[in-house]
């Protein structure tokens, strides 16, 4: 069903080109616009995503997921993105692509960019689903992690390169690691009072469930979840698991549609 949708692009002020794949609720759809931010170094083509697309079109809701600047097809190179740019990429797939009220769908990295958004826009983001959420990464997770060679090689060459899962490498830029520095948000109240489902593995090797059960502490809405996967790995992309976020997407939907 999902790859029938017409691939389009929306533009930014700076040129660059956000690719995305929408498909809209019937006329006079009044239910929430659920919107998919990918993790770091993933695409709008994911397992994820794609799923919850099909089932968005089976229940005919309004679904936006699209690549964030330097992620899949659309433009920029990967090593000049930051968290505040695939915010900003959040923040404009609201402003121009959604109507009334928005879901925002955030997988890893694309937790910290849909809080960002949700702290920013309050007016307009009314719900969240997080998937192995991972706010403040680069600095408690990444930079906490990294030798001493990696640091220096930072500072002396403004680019670290780290193997992943991808066709590539992760490219840790100067930038890129600042820009986290500078956006953590799990030191204070994340203020966001709208319901909030959190799904984690307990087998993540990537964001332990320690460390996204943090959010807990800090997010300052009473309605929030916490769904622990007992043997949940970073991707929770098995056939239960995509089960159990669909569960989540609808009990969020049932929630903030009007009766």
């Amino acid at each position: 069903m999902h790859s029938d949708i017409e691939l389009k692009f929306l533009s930014a002020p700076d040129g660059e080109k956000i690719a995305y794949k929408m498909s809209k609720g019937p006329a006079g759809y009044s239910g929430p616009t659920l919107i998919w931010c990918g993790g770091l170094k993933s695409d709008m083509e994911g397992g994820k995503a794609t799923h919850l697309h099909d089932w968005a079109i089976e229940e005919v809701r309004t679904f936006i997921r699209f690549d964030y600047f330097g992620h899949g097809v659309s433009s920029g190179c990967f090593r000049d993105g930051t968290i505040s740019r695939w915010a900003e990429d959040v923040m404009r797939v609201i402003d121009e692509l959604a109507e009334g009220d928005i879901i925002l769908i955030g997988s890893s990295m694309g937790g910290w960019a849909s809080l960002l958004a949700a702290i920013r826009k309050p007016q307009r983001v009314k719900g969240l689903l997080l998937i192995a959420p991972a706010p403040d990464f680069t600095e408690k997770l990444t930079y906490a992690e990294w030798s001493e060679d990696q640091r220096e090689t930072l500072k002396r060459d403004g680019i670290v390169y780290v193997p992943s899962d991808y066709d590539e490498p992760y490219e840790y830029s100067r930038e890129l690691m600042e820009d986290g520095q500078q956006n953590q948000i799990l030191d204070a109240p994340i203020k966001f009072d709208g319901p909030v489902r959190i799904l984690q593995g307990a087998a993540d090797p990537v964001v332990p469930w320690s460390y996204s059960r943090q959010i807990l502490d800090v997010i300052t809405s009473d309605d929030v979840d916490y769904t622990l996967v007992k043997k949940g790995d970073h991707s929770l992309s098995a056939p239960q698991d995509l089960d159990r976020l669909v569960r989540a997407a609808k009990e969020l939907c049932r929630k903030l549609t009007p009766m």
